[in-house]
């Protein structure tokens, strides 16, 4: 493989002029917060072409010139903003030092071709900040929550306090009034009641359907997938208003096994999906091969095809787990109070008691589903070193 070379970057028609941009980009933020928005671009400008040319003439360890600029700029949002300057210098300097050395040393130009033209290196670039930017717009979200759950007042905004790092605006109030508060206990005692007996219910029949859906000779196979698929796809206040209508017909209207066979519902589509896509490089010889030394279909299912598609198993029961721990439109519908769960009591606290402790909550729920995506991930791994797909 040919090793990539980094080409010469022209640094005054090429370099400077992209970094005064990027430098105008930042002073403009900074200059609209101080009420001088020219002012701040001029300087950012002049700042980001100063920079550019001391790092690419003086200091040729990137690591080193990064540093000393993140330093350097934090520095500077401590005089200009006081202690809550310090993480936006933080920031800049570090985003402004490594788009210097990006640029002049060519690094621009990595993970294209070495016969890109100007234009495809462009391309790849700019797709690549396309996908950064839509991924922050998915995370900025969570990330403003998780630092507004330890504000130490009953507000859903940040503080004076809480921006200039004061250790007085910050506090463990709402965790501590959600370990403590019977009424967050008992939507939590809900959910962990209700969300598990769907997820069983889930895997169970939605590990079956799958298997037996993979089977060539099951008749209708598309259209019966396409029923058992549709949750998923018919929109949830429908599902719900329908769920409602059945359930208090038949007398499980706000009763608890109503909810778990309504989250159920709703949970089955992700465990068929998830083992179906497991099944597809499943070998069938296998199985053949177990009835041929004398085991009945039981014994093969739990000892040859379950250990091989459980990857797939348990992937759909986690989807499921969440499905259920976070669902809140059906649980409205179907639901009575004695089985508000914890996404209700959060629904009814931004509604009626605009209680903070809705953000500690959801920064728990983030904690929570951020393991689960990694167990995904884990299976996932494993489930393609099985299937010889990724090397062990």
């Amino acid at each position: 493989m040919r090793k990539f070379k980094k080409p010469e970057v022209d640094l005054v028609r090429f370099v400077l002029p992209l970094m005064a941009l990027a430098g105008a980009g930042f002073g403009f933020l900074v200059g609209t917060a101080n009420g001088a928005p020219l002012a701040g671009t001029a300087i950012g400008a002049v700042c980001g072409v100063i920079l550019a040319w001391v790092l690419a003439t003086y200091v040729p360890s990137k690591r080193t010139g990064i540093a000393a600029t993140t330093v350097l700029f934090a520095i500077v949002g401590l005089v200009l903003a006081g202690s809550g300057g310090i993480v936006g210098g933080l920031i800049v300097g570090f985003v402004l030092g490594w788009l210097s050395y990006w640029l002049s040393t060519g690094s621009y130009r990595a993970g294209t071709q070495i016969y890109a033209t100007p234009g495809q290196v462009l391309w790849h670039n700019t797709y690549k900040l396309i996908c950064g930017i839509i991924f922050f717009f998915l995370i900025a979200p969570i990330l403003t929550v998780m630092p507004l759950s330890f504000n130490a007042e009953n507000f859903f905004t940040f503080t004076p306090a809480m921006l200039s790092f004061d250790p007085e605006g910050y506090s463990f109030k709402h965790y501590r009034d959600f370990f403590t508060n019977p009424d967050w206990q008992q939507a939590l005692k809900n959910s962990i009641q209700i969300a598990p007996a769907a997820t069983m219910i889930s895997v169970s029949l939605g590990t079956l359907a799958a298997i037996g859906l993979s089977q060539p000779h099951v008749p209708f196979r598309r259209a019966i997938m396409a029923i058992l698929i549709s949750p998923m796809i018919v929109p949830l206040i429908i599902s719900a208003a329908g769920m409602y209508f059945f359930y208090s017909r038949i007398g499980l209207q706000g009763t608890y096994i109503g909810v778990v066979l309504a989250h159920a519902a709703l949970g089955i589509p992700f465990v068929i999906i998830t083992v179906t896509a497991t099944l597809v490089g499943f070998d069938k010889s296998l199985t053949r091969a177990a009835a041929n030394m004398g085991a009945n279909p039981v014994t093969t299912f739990f000892k040859v095809q379950m250990p091989l598609i459980l990857p797939g198993v348990i992937s759909g029961g986690l989807f499921a787990f969440i499905t259920s721990f976070d669902e809140v439109v059906v649980v409205l519908f179907v639901g009575s109070a004695g089985q508000k769960t914890l996404p209700w009591q959060m629904f009814t606290g931004l509604r009626e008691q605009i209680s903070p402790t809705i953000l500690a909550v959801a920064t728990l729920l983030v904690g929570v589903s951020m393991l689960l995506l990694t167990t995904l991930e884990l299976l996932r791994r494993r489930s393609e070193r099985l299937r010889g797909l990724s090397p062990g």
